[in-house]
């Protein structure tokens, strides 16, 4: 039968800071990839300045979100993205025609 020390620290759990600064830039990347897919996909069946200006936004959040995890902003960047994403996908689907 063993037993723990009280003083030594519990184990850690989830990402460190180092993994989930890589994993949000990973994802904003990813993100970025796909919206310019979709920016000239939409923009080969039809020319509007506003699918430029949704698609083009979310493009530069996702830059400003590689940024933030660059500089160690994991937090903000992650509802950064969750948010600007959310935002495109409404704008895309209310406004574009």
């Amino acid at each position: 039968m063993t037993t723990s020390d009280p003083r030594s620290p519990a184990p850690r759990t989830g990402f460190t800071p180092r993994q989930a600064r890589r994993l949000r830039i990973a994802a904003a990347s990813v993100l970025l990839v796909a919206l310019a897919v979709v920016l000239v996909l939409r923009l080969a069946s039809r020319t509007s300045v506003l699918v430029v200006g949704v698609y083009g936004l979310a493009m530069i959040l996702c830059g400003v979100v590689i940024e933030l995890s660059r500089n160690g902003r994991t937090r903000l960047g992650t509802w950064l993205l969750a948010t600007g994403l959310l935002a495109a996908l409404a704008a895309d689907w209310l406004l574009l025609p």
